[in-house]
């Protein structure tokens, strides 16, 4: 055998090396399919986990509305039904034809064949169509709605099994936490926009609506037109609110949604009872600040005439210093003691009026209440 100087084979600048295998030995790549499908899946942004935990869940609901208007003068005598103009022939003016009114929100199931939702996206509707994120359409039943809170559930009219949200806890939630709105804006299905959540407990009277009995939460994730109803994520994929409205005009850009424990306390009351009880006093109030105590206080703007306030001696301009145990430092805190102690309930109130201090008792009524003699 011919003998090699082991010295310059090792400071070549390239060595090849044969390397003699059997031939029933079979190669296998070094990278692990099952650690490759892990790192891609550790390089996902917390976003699309979110989404793709819950997306499957968030639907779209179409809505129509049958109007229909006549124009007949003051003094006709004919009123006409359909029967009768089909069974005469009558061609009435366009105008006065029957029109479908549509529109377009979202929703997401939270139950079995379940879907929690705004209740101006179906409030009046005459058809309620749920569409799935896998192309499916099924009829929805109305369970009931709420007005004063903006909260409606629905019945999927179908047989499951039904992808279903995971819901949070919107007391955990803090400033500057992520925010994920998901919904079909504009008929787009499950359109995902990414924000914080810019403040809490946002009164609705802040943004001047007085119709309306809510705490929202702020955010500047966007929502558009057909974002409403449907849910607003945390980091985590889990459902804290509702996406229920935006401020247009000067200072857009702000958009809210309605706390997730709220709207399962109203749900749990639809879908129970039907409808929701809410404890009222019959009084409006204002928010008013001191810059110069940097104290606030809470006065009364307005009587409802032959409500429980009324009847207990609370008068226009009475300010409220304390409700049941609690001291009252906003609005906020009158409408909280109020909800929590319910109807039919005394509940004691301490005022001030002028440089005088006043003990009353009230017992709250529903809301439905207030306007009847």
């Amino acid at each position: 055998m011919k003998s090699f100087n082991l010295k310059k084979l090792l400071l070549s600048s390239t060595v090849t090396i044969g390397v003699f295998l059997p031939s029933n030995i079979v190669c296998k790549p070094l990278i692990n399919p099952k650690f490759n499908a892990i790192n891609q899946n550790s390089q996902k942004s917390f976003i699309s986990k979110a989404v793709e935990k819950t997306g499957s869940s968030v639907v779209t609901i179409d809505t129509q509305r049958y109007v229909r208007t006549r124009q007949f003068p003051r003094n006709s005598q004919l009123f006409l039904d359909p029967y009768f103009e089909r069974f005469f022939g009558l061609d009435l003016p366009k105008d006065n034809q029957p029109k479908i009114e549509q529109s377009q929100g979202s929703g997401f199931i939270f139950a079995d064949g379940l879907v929690m939702t705004n209740a101006h996206v179906v409030n009046g509707s005459d058809k309620v169509i749920v569409g799935l994120t896998n192309g499916k359409k099924f009829h929805g039943q109305l369970i009931g709605q709420d007005f004063f809170t903006d909260i409606a559930v629905l019945k999927i009219e179908g047989k499951g099994p039904w992808p279903k949200a995971q819901l949070g806890d919107s007391t955990k939630i803090q400033v500057g936490d992520w925010a994920i709105a998901v919904g079909n804006p504009f008929g787009l299905e499950n359109t995902v926009t990414l924000g914080i959540i810019s403040n809490l407990k946002r009164n609705v009277t802040q943004l001047g609506i007085y119709d309306k009995k809510l705490e929202l939460i702020q955010t500047d994730a966007a929502i558009n037109p057909g974002n409403s109803g449907g849910p607003l994520l945390n980091s985590n994929g889990e459902v804290i609110g509702i996406n229920t409205l935006i401020r247009s005009g000067p200072g857009a850009g702000l958009s809210f949604a309605i706390p997730i424990n709220k709207a399962k306390e109203i749900a749990s009351q639809l879908i129970n009872n039907g409808k929701v009880i809410h404890p009222m006093i019959g009084i409006s109030l204002i928010d008013e600040g001191d810059f110069e105590t940097n104290n606030n206080a809470v006065k009364v703007g307005y009587v409802v005439p032959n409500s429980p306030a009324e009847k207990s001696g609370i008068m226009v301009n009475d300010l409220i210093i304390q409700v049941g145990n609690k001291k009252i430092e906003t609005a906020s805190d009158v409408i909280r003691e109020i909800s929590k102690n319910g109807i039919n309930k005394q509940i004691n109130i301490l005022l001030k009026r002028r440089n005088k201090f006043i003990k009353l008792k009230v017992i709250p009524t529903d809301i439905t209440n207030l306007n009847k003699k």
